[in-house]
This record gives C-alpha cells, sequence and structure tokens, in this order.
C-alpha cells in the first residue's frame, strides 16, 4: 500500500468514525449542536459526514479506474454493476433487518408493508437509504467517468448541478426549496410508494431520495478528480497548492450559490456539493501535507496516534458500518425487564440502551455529556473490532 492510499485511508476512516458518533448517540433527545444536522438549510459538522464519504469513494475510484479500464468494457461494467447492486442489497437488508420485532409482548415477522389502516400514512421497509446511495452514486459516477472521461465528466457535473437547480424551481412556487415545497417529494411517492419512505420529517420525505441523488453523483465524481489530480501531480507543493486554492474556490462558489439556492444536505443542493467538497478537498489535503510531506503517521505523538487509529476504520470501511447499524437492532431482540413503570408495566431494556441508562447516563447531571460519552463508548468498541480485523489482516470488501 502506498503512502497515498493510507492518507485516503486516514481521511475514510475519519469520516467512518464520525459517522458512528453521530449516528449512536444515548439520546436523541440529548445531543450537542454540533453532533446534530441542520434542521433545514444550513451546514453542521455532522452534515460532513456523507458528501465527505462520497468523495473518498470517488477518490479511492480514480486508483482502481485504470485496472478497470485495462481489463475491458465488459470486465468494467460486469465490476460496477455487481458492486453496485451488492452494496444497494445490503443496504436494504439494514432497512428490514432483523425481519422480526417485538409487538404487544411476541416476536412478529416485520412486512415488506404493513397492512393499511385507514386515517393512518402507510407505512413499510424504506427502499432507499445511504448505502443505496453510495451505490447509485458510485454505479452512475464510474460510468460517466469510464464512458465520457475527464473532460466528459467535467461537462456533466455541470449539467447536472445546474440542470438540478433548474428541477428544484419546478416545486411550489412559493417556496421551491421547503420540506413541503420540494419537487423531488412527489417524484418518490409516484416510484416509491408512501410506505417505503423516510417519515422522519414528520412527513413522507426521503433524504436519500431519487432525484437528489442526481447531485450526489457529482461528489464521487469530484473526488475522482481529486485523486486522479494527486496521481497526476505527484507528491509536490504545487500539487498541495493546487488543491487549496480550488478548495477554497469551491467553498466560495457553494456560499455565492448558496444566496439564490441554499446549502441544504436533506435535498442535496448542488451549492451542498460546491461547499462541502471544498472542504473534503480541505481536509484530504491537510492529510496529504501531515502524512505524504511531514510523515507523522512514522513519528511519535498525539498525531501518529490519530492517524493510526483512523486508518483502521478506512481499511473496513463498509463493513463496520453496516455492523453498527445492524448489531444495536440484534441485540434489541434480546430484551429484559429493567424495572416497573409508575403504573406498574415492565419497561424493557436490551444490552445497549441498558449500558446508556446505567453507565453512561449517570456521570453527569448534564444529559448530553452522557450520551457523548456513549457515543464514544459505542467508537471505541467498534474500533476495537476494526483493530482486531486489521491485526488479523481480514479486510472486506464489496
Amino acid at each position: 500500500m502506498t503512502q497515498r492510499f493510507y492518507s485516503l485511508d486516514v481521511f475514510r476512516g475519519a469520516t467512518v468514525a464520525l459517522m458512528i458518533l453521530v449516528n449512536n448517540p444515548g439520546s436523541w433527545g440529548h445531543i450537542y449542536a454540533p453532533l446534530e444536522h441542520a434542521p433545514w438549510h444550513g451546514c453542521t459538522p455532522t452534515d460532513l459526514v456523507f458528501p465527505f464519504f462520497l468523495f473518498a469513494v470517488g477518490n479511492a475510484m480514480s486508483f482502481v479506474m485504470p485496472r478497470l479500464e485495462a481489463a475491458g468494457t465488459s470486465a468494467f461494467l460486469k465490476k460496477v454493476f455487481t458492486r453496485t447492486l451488492l452494496i444497494f442489497a445490503i443496504g436494504l437488508f439494514l432497512n428490514w433487518a432483523p425481519f422480526i420485532r417485538w409487538v404487544d409482548g411476541a416476536l412478529v415477522s416485520r412486512p415488506w408493508a404493513d397492512p393499511i389502516v385507514e386515517g393512518r400514512t402507510p407505512s413499510g421497509v424504506r427502499i432507499l437509504g445511504v448505502l443505496q446511495r453510495i451505490a447509485l452514486s458510485y454505479c452512475f459516477a464510474s460510468l460517466i467517468v469510464y464512458f465520457f472521461k475527464i473532460r466528459g465528466a467535467f461537462f456533466t457535473c455541470i449539467i447536472l448541478l445546474l440542470g438540478y437547480w433548474v428541477m428544484c424551481l419546478l416545486g411550489n412556487p412559493a417556496d421551491p426549496f421547503s420540506l413541503q415545497g420540494y419537487f423531488g417529494t412527489q417524484v418518490d411517492k409516484d416510484i416509491l410508494g408512501i410506505a417505503h419512505m423516510y417519515k422522519g420529517e414528520g412527513i413522507p420525505f426521503d433524504p436519500e431520495g431519487i432525484t437528489s441523488t442526481l447531485t450526489s453523483i457529482v461528489q464521487v465524481i469530484f473526488g475522482y478528480f481529486v485523486g486522479h489530480y494527486i496521481q497526476q501531480k505527484g507528491k509536490t507543493y504545487d500539487m498541495l497548492t493546487h488543491l487549496f486554492v480550488a478548495g477554497s474556490l469551491l467553498i466560495f462558489a457553494g456560499f455565492a450559490w448558496d444566496m439564490v439556492f441554499p446549502i441544504n444536505k436533506k435535498i442535496w443542493t448542488s451549492s451542498f456539493v460546491l461547499y462541502t467538497t471544498g472542504l473534503a478537498i480541505f481536509v484530504l489535503s491537510l492529510l496529504i501535507f501531515l502524512i505524504e510531506f511531514k510523515k507523522v503517521h512514522e513519528q511519535r505523538g498525539v498525531t501518529k496516534s490519530l492517524s493510526k487509529f483512523f486508518d483502521v476504520f478506512g481499511k473496513n470501511p463498509l463493513f463496520i458500518f453496516v455492523l453498527s447499524g445492524f448489531l444495536p437492532r440484534l441485540l434489541g431482540l434480546f430484551r429484559w425487564v429493567d424495572h416497573l413503570s409508575e403504573n406498574g408495566k415492565p419497561v424493557y431494556t436490551s444490552a445497549f440502551p441498558w449500558f446508556y441508562e446505567h453507565v453512561c447516563k449517570p456521570v453527569s447531571e448534564n444529559l448530553k455529556n452522557g450520551s457523548l460519552l456513549y457515543a464514544l463508548c459505542m467508537i471505541a468498541f467498534y474500533w476495537s473490532i476494526v483493530y482486531w480485523l486489521d491485526k488479523k489482516k481480514i479486510y472486506i470488501k464489496v
């Protein structure tokens, strides 16, 4: 493994670690503001996690694309479509798992769609999600780069970003960029069905919906451009300077576009793509400077420890992300009575909720501290797993 790959592992690993941190609070009602998503428009540190990961997907793609091109079109298509279907299927599995649930004290199977009850919003297994977006974005980005090459891919990105802006204007004229006015929701309802959409915003709305995937494809392609440029220029200060300039320009462009097309993760606006890509380039450039130029990973100190810590997350990113989503649900099936409520009814718990309530929550009167401690413990727990896998040279890839 070259040092450039090591920088990518650290970048991707830090992103995965942050993803685990924000997805596993002890209590969703007690979270520090930087660890929450922006309510709608705007961008918090938590909102950077997903676009950074897509950027890393494109960056890694740039290192394997020459090998795929050398293998020929048919081998390339087979590889891309197989990987796309596997990642999408894993995401769907994660949404449906563990296929059974507790209902009125009994374990029952979880159907694809719940029976329709008059007056209730239809519910069922969500079709789209984080892994599904990764799969689709990777697939289309790969095809665009392979068949259109660098120049064609660049113009395709411009068309997608501008085209999506125009499409968003087709929503509610009063406020086309609002939750209720966003045009893509109707597309998701027509294709996916309300039962299979996300409802965490209070209404059927999918933050990983079909139409907003168009701009997430661009995020992957931008990551590819950066990875390709790094390889073309090599480890030079010219390369590093140009990356910092590119990052600055994209951040400025994102802020400028924000004035007419707000930065918004949930509908993945074009300004959001430019802004987060600029920040991703900054972070990756800093890692390249520290690891490739200053070689801090070979020295002693906190920086070396951090790079080694994140490195193992980056070597099994998909596996540990899936495990962090699946394991709590699986363990939730094995429950016991923790205490009785005020009206004498049993209150059930399972391993992870018990750990939060009895170990993390009591550490501070400020419940946000206990919630954060739980999330940090989850990072340590999953890190121990990927650390063991790394020691055994086990790398689970799709």
